[in-house]
């Protein structure tokens, strides 16, 4: 299964509407290229990562899709609302969204200043909340429709993290509000559901124990979990985190 086959097309229709945070680089335009094909009007958002994004932009054109950029600076909620005000101009309804985006600070919880922990606490777990409930409305026009919220391989569990200690409360958080989300949104026929990376090829640092798998994650391992995510027939998975990471961190 792949990008140009029947994974997250809707019943009966030609049209898919779809909105990838952190889309300029990494895991995000990885996604975003992923999905881009005739028919898909793509919406991708980053901040930071402007060369990155222009260059998304165009190589989904190329695979037939129509993108547009929305910069927005995801820690702010008015930068927030005004994005999908930007996108509610161009679209009255949102297929599919992919909360990507993250921050992951390599330092160690003594060193973290307050100013670097609000941040990362912003961009990758208030966003989710807050681009979520704003799409609601887009979404409910869209439906059926999928939200998929990135986390991370220890998101479902309370456990201690010296390092990057901001990033995984974050996560955690997220795990919540994915299971907060399905349930609410479940009787609307909008699925929201967790896709959970291990250690990839393109993680930061070491991953500090061996991979069950013998191997490091690759983009294509989650674009696969990916696509049966947004399958049609995957209609009644809601509030689930799908692990993807050869065993690694269980």
């Amino acid at each position: 299964m792949n990008g140009s086959g029947a994974a997250g097309q809707r019943e009966g229709a030609a049209v898919r509407n779809v909105l990838v945070t952190g889309a300029g680089r990494g895991l995000g335009r990885a996604i975003a290229l992923h999905l881009a094909q005739s028919g898909t009007l793509l919406f991708l958002h980053h901040h930071s990562s402007g060369d990155g994004a222009e260059d998304t932009l165009r190589e989904a054109e190329a695979k037939g899709a129509r993108a547009l950029p929305l910069v927005a600076d995801l820690a702010d909620a008015a930068s927030r609302e005004r994005m999908m005000a930007e996108l509610a101009r161009h679209s009255a309804a949102l297929h599919i969204l992919v909360n990507n985006a993250g921050i992951y600070p390599q330092r160690r919880l003594l060193d973290t200043p307050a100013a670097e922990w609000q941040r990362v606490l912003d961009v990758t777990c208030s966003a989710v909340f807050h681009l979520t409930q704003l799409a609601v409305p887009l979404l409910q026009a869209g439906a059926p429709a999928r939200v998929v919220n990135i986390g991370d391989s220890a998101a479902d569990r309370v456990s201690a993290h010296a390092v990057a200690t901001p990033y995984h409360v974050a996560k955690l958080g997220v795990h919540v509000l994915t299971r907060s989300f399905a349930a609410v949104l479940a009787p609307q026929r909008i699925t929201v559901n967790q896709l959970s990376p291990g250690f990839l090829e393109t993680s930061v640092g070491e991953p500090g124990s061996p991979v069950p798998a013998g191997r490091l994650g690759t983009f294509a391992d989650i674009l696969t979990a990916l696509d049966f995510l947004l399958d049609p027939s995957a209609e009644y998975v809601t509030g689930a985190n799908l692990v993807v990471s050869g065993g690694w961190n269980l």
